[in-house]
């Protein structure tokens, strides 16, 4: 059985899925340096990206599109080769009409490589449900686990998954969306709004930087007493505001349903009480700090209550998945909990892995082990000449090791196939030393990014316990570590405002990235590196050595063998 999965909406991609083999998912963000999110424009490139891949359209004996926006039904506008093409998907979410999350919600065809093609659609939170069970070690070793899905048009929602592909719904935890985090911070901080756009689809992509931004800031006790009073008038309670939120607002998307408004309404009232007579004197990051510390109590509150009521004390085995699930502060807060003995995050846990979702949806049983790896994106492009100015030379990655400990210089290391998601991994990434606390500001300033923003360590994982606690193996980039007191003068370039890192560890036999790692520890003692991920602003990563060339924002470019350096002068 060959499915291909498509994910044609925010978050574009393309997965394939051979026998319970999953051969490839490239997002469209990662084709020649396309925008962050990007949808599929043209179907042209699904026939394109098999053709890769060595597959033909006729080989694929299922289609399977991930659903949308939409109680009802979801709606999608692209093109076949160049041909204007209206589909219509299953909703959102699971609905009276499509109870059961693993059956299809809708039925159509789509013309791809010149032939009409029948497909399936599935509601968008049941590809985050096959895509994190399935391809989690539960579902590997046929465990049964819980799956909480917070999606950024969501409310969170809680499931079981059996291995034979029952699932039980355990229903939201409560009614607000993931995008509440992201409406925060236009009220307030550097990213406040003096007045919201007319637009519909907001700036909602600052939730990674109010991460960053909420270090500088100390939660409030007082704020956070305001944020949970407001929140239950707005959203629980009799008045007709909160009916009103609960008749129009049912975590079906966010271009669906005006949950943005409320949204907006609720922290305009929590600033005029936080800003008002009487007010404690907070700082706009100490709001921030304060609506994190607000979701994530609120969020292990409701998840404990709601796993002990449903299904007992445990412990018991949980997938968080979905764009909160980025978040890696609430990750590691949720792997804390007494009721979990494991919990485990994709390293797509937004819709770049909806199309890996789709293609699981389309087998026999959704919830079968899938056979996988983190980089099987696409490969990269050839260079077809060296640009003037840049030489070219053979070198190997325990080479490329001595030579960042001699130079202390980032480098750009491009190897192999991409990384799933959105976090680069060693395959597109640039790597640096962590020695001086100017190597920060240095990625920073070549990547146009805020001062504030922390850079990731990359470490050998036999020795990440010695300098992070936890230290425990974390090869996606999801969870929190502190790092040691006797480390932080040693590496300070990775050490983020409030003393902890988001480490990515790497084991034995994890390729060149490993063979770069080693390499330099010999040469220096330091087990860690920075890593920070290699792509124009504003796009994904880079697709070729050609585009970290042209970028040349670095003086030193590594792929697959060869060290392209800037010539002096």
């Amino acid at each position: 059985m060959i499915v291909c999965g498509l994910k044609l909406t925010h978050d574009g991609a393309v997965a394939l899925i051979d026998g319970d083999r999953l051969v490839f998912s490239v997002e469209m963000e990662k084709l020649g340096n396309g925008a962050r999110h990007g949808q599929v424009a043209d179907l042209a490139v699904v026939t394109e990206l098999l053709a890769d891949f060595g597959y033909r359209p006729d080989q694929v004996d299922r289609w399977v599109v991930d659903g949308w926006d939409g109680a009802k039904f979801g709606q999608v506008s692209l093109e076949s080769d160049g041909e204007p093409v209206l589909l219509q998907l299953a909703p959102y979410r699971e609905t009276e009409a499509v109870p059961n999350l693993f059956e299809p919600g809708f039925d159509g065809t789509l013309p791809i490589g010149g032939k009409a093609r029948p497909y399936t659609s599935h509601v968008h939170v049941a590809g985050h449900v096959a895509s994190s069970y399935g391809l989690s070690p539960f579902g590997q070793r046929r465990e049964s686990a819980l799956v909480l899905v917070w999606d950024g048009g969501s409310f969170p929602r809680l499931y079981h998954v059996d291995p034979d592909g029952t699932v039980e719904n355990g229903g939201a935890l409560f009614p607000l969306t993931g995008h509440t985090y992201a409406v925060a911070a236009h009220h307030f901080g550097p990213f406040h709004w003096d007045e919201r756009p007319a637009s519909v689809n907001e700036d909602l992509s600052v939730a990674g930087k109010l991460m960053a931004y909420i270090a500088l800031g100390s939660p409030k006790e007082d704020v956070i007493a305001v944020l949970r009073e407001k929140y239950e008038e707005n959203f629980l309670g009799s008045e007709a505001l909160a009916v009103g939120y609960r008749h129009a607002v049912g975590g079906f998307g966010s271009t669906s349903e005006p949950v943005l408004d409320y949204l907006h309404h609720y922290f305009r009232e929590v600033k005029r009480i936080v800003r008002g007579d009487g007010a404690s004197g907070a700082s706009d990051a100490d709001v921030l700090a304060s609506v994190h510390v607000f979701l994530e109590r609120l969020l292990s509150e409701q998840l404990r209550a709601r796993v002990r009521e449903w299904k007992g004390e445990g412990p018991w085995k949980l997938c968080f998945v979905g764009g909160c699930a980025l978040n890696i502060k609430w990750n590691s807060r949720l792997r804390a909990l007494d009721e979990f003995e494991d919990v485990w995050v994709p390293p797509f846990p937004n819709d770049s892995g909806s199309a890996i979702g789709a293609a699981a949806l389309g087998r026999e049983n959704p919830a079968a082990p899938v056979d996988w790896h983190v980089k099987l994106g696409p490969a990269l492009k050839p260079l077809d000449e060296v640009p003037e100015g840049w030489s070219a030379a053979a070198v190997d990655e325990a080479e490329l090791g001595r030579i960042l400990h001699r130079t202390g210089e980032p480098c750009v290391v491009l190897d192999g196939r991409a990384e799933l998601g959105p976090r680069a991994l060693g395959s597109r990434s640039i790597i640096a030393p962590a020695t001086s606390p100017k190597m920060k500001d240095r990625l920073n300033e070549v990547k146009d990014r805020e001062p504030y923003r922390p850079v990731a360590p990359i470490c050998l994982e036999e020795a990440a316990p010695g300098v992070f606690t936890p230290g425990t193996p974390d090869p996606y980039m999801l969870f929190d570590h502190e790092v040691r007191p006797e480390w932080r003068a040693r590496i300070p370039a990775i050490v983020h405002l409030d003393g902890t890192a988001r480490l990515q560890t790497v084991g034995r036999g994890d390729g060149a990235v490993r063979r770069l790692l080693e390499s330099y520890f010999e040469a220096s003692g330091i087990p860690v590196l920075c890593n920070t991920s290699a792509n124009l602003k504003g796009s994904g990563f880079f697709p070729d050595v050609a585009s970290a060339l042209a970028w040349g924002r670095v003086d030193l470019v590594w792929s697959e063998g060869t060290l392209y350096r800037r010539n002096s002068g």
